[in-house]
């Protein structure tokens, strides 16, 4: 019997992929957790969670189910945040890591994409967006080598671009994607010689969403999922925006302020 407990945000949650019975959602975890042997599945994920909600109120419940394996997938919300601090999120993320490892579970991490690429958003908040995930994920990665997990670089892979994988939301991963983590994730299990079951299925079982389905969702679920988030994530974007203006504004006037002879000759 293995016991796996997911820890992490709507993305471990399963958002995009809608549970085959019509309630709720599926996810990669669920898709990983089936291909293990013999296993007891326990997603302990929350929507919208920060690092420092699966440190203080996942962590706690996920060691007292003793886990054999537990994955640890979060980082994203930190970076849409205003107070964003990318040393409290890495904190976040090694303790709740270090908890984890010492109850005795194998653990997965992920080097987790650029939203800003995702969102396709202009120059001026994708730009400050992207330096706040690679912060993130260079946190994550020290916590990886650190700690020993089976850590997956989702950032790096082109292919988790494409936008056959991704939801209409463009922030969560669809059926596909979701079942492109748990490859990916079961492979690294495999690799590391974890008992497992044949790997997920990477093709899905329903077919995609119409264009119509995907408005109709997003203008119902869609549009409170948004709202609910927008009253941080707004404020934020455009405060990002406006320094990045700023910065760039200030870099422009120190050139122009050098003499003349300072200047490299041309």
């Amino acid at each position: 019997m293995t016991t796996f407990v997911a820890l992490g945000d709507s993305i471990t949650v399963g958002m995009g992929d809608p549970a085959p019975e019509g309630s709720g959602w599926r996810g990669w975890a669920a898709l990983l957790g089936a291909s293990l042997h013999q296993p007891v599945i326990h997603n302990l994920a929350t929507l919208g969670a920060l690092a420092v909600d699966v440190e203080c109120t996942q962590l706690p419940a996920a060691t007292e189910l003793k886990p054999d394996v537990a994955s640890v997938v979060v980082g994203i919300n930190d970076t849409l945040r205003g107070n964003f601090d990318p040393q409290r999120t890495g904190a976040a993320v090694a303790r709740t890591v270090a908890g984890l490892r010492a109850a005795g579970a194998q653990v997965l991490t992920m080097r987790l994409p650029d939203p800003g690429q995702m969102f396709g958003l202009p120059k001026s908040l994708a730009k400050p967006l992207g330096r706040r995930m690679r912060a993130v994920n260079e946190a994550v990665d020290d916590i990886a080598l650190r700690y020993g997990t089976l850590h997956l670089d989702a950032a790096r892979d082109p292919a988790i671009y494409q936008r056959h994988y991704w939801s209409v939301d463009r922030l969560h991963p669809n059926e596909r994607g979701h079942r492109f983590v748990a490859c990916q994730f079961h492979a690294l299990l495999a690799a590391a010689g974890y008992p497992v079951g044949p790997q997920p299925d990477p093709e899905p079982s329903t077919p995609p969403p119409s264009r119509i389905a995907e408005i109709r969702w997003m203008a119902t679920k869609g549009t409170t999922w948004l709202v609910r988030r927008s009253r941080d994530l707004v404020p934020a974007l455009l405060a990002m925006a406006v320094r990045e203006w700023l910065t760039a504004e200030d870099e422009v006037t120190e050139r122009e302020l050098v003499p003349v002879s300072e200047h490299p000759s041309t």
